[in-house]
């Protein structure tokens, strides 16, 4: 009895269009596996506001690392990072820029998160059912500040988008959820996130690791502004060791 073949050889990864025998989109699946491999990038709500912490992964020592942008502020309460092919990121966050924006004129309020991660996650629909175009091959953490409550979604190739209270996506997700599972807990500040944050990367990254290499940012609650954290306040923090304790629950 011959074995069946690869559904590659059969042609059913040639068309995001077509489904493969057992309802497979095998573009879209190559797609997140693209996310799988890009840099790492990690959203967490904190008991005083949402914040980012990512990998640059600075790879060329003649690359200027503050040039490498993957921490991006969509309105003033709302911010995002992401990791795969961060030129299709760039294109859906100046789309989500414009959508804030336009928001903003036409009913003078600023829009809500959950606005703006629908309307990145119907085009990466989009372009999953449409002969001619492909994924996205890109995932996104949109995060901000909703009715004086942060809040954090996850948005991936085939367009679709859970809420989390902490999320890791890119080559250190497997690592860096399993330490998130372990220690976070939504009492922590925005500090103590980031202390939780930089010591994960430090495990997974090793000797690889460098201050060079991280983003950092947060929206507060208080006063829900978008603020990048400096080189000196992460290398700061990494050196005090303000990785946070267990929380005990009441």
């Amino acid at each position: 009895m011959t074995e069946p073949m690869p559904h590659q050889l059969m042609g059913y990864d040639r068309a995001i269009t077509m489904f493969s025998p057992d309802g497979r989109l095998l573009q879209v699946e190559y797609a997140k596996k693209t996310v799988r491999q890009g840099s790492t990038a990690i959203g967490m709500i904190c008991s005083d506001g949402v914040l980012f912490v990512t990998d640059k992964r600075i790879v060329d020592t003649l690359v200027v690392p503050e040039s490498v942008e993957k921490i991006w502020q969509i309105d003033e309460h709302i911010g995002a990072t992401a990791s795969g092919i961060l030129s299709d990121a760039r294109v859906l966050i100046e789309r989500a820029q414009l959508k804030a924006q336009q928001h903003k004129v036409t009913y003078d309020t600023p829009v809500d998160v959950i606005t703006i991660v629908k309307d990145i996650c119907n085009l990466k629909q989009i372009c999953t059912q449409s002969g001619g175009l492909r994924p996205f091959g890109v995932s996104i953490l949109v995060g901000g500040i909703d009715a004086n409550k942060p809040t954090l979604f996850e948005t991936d190739p085939t367009g679709i988008f859970f809420e989390y209270k902490a999320s890791v996506i890119g080559e250190g997700e497997v690592e860096i959820e399993e330490i998130l599972h372990k220690e976070y807990d939504s009492e922590l500040t925005i500090e103590e996130g980031l202390g939780l944050c930089l010591g994960a990367l430090k495990k997974v990254l090793g000797e690889n690791f460098s201050i060079d290499r991280i983003d950092a940012a947060y929206i507060k609650t208080a006063d829900q502004k978008f603020k990048k954290l400096s080189k000196e306040t992460i290398e700061r923090n990494m050196s005090e060791s303000k990785a946070p304790k267990k929380i005990k629950k009441k």
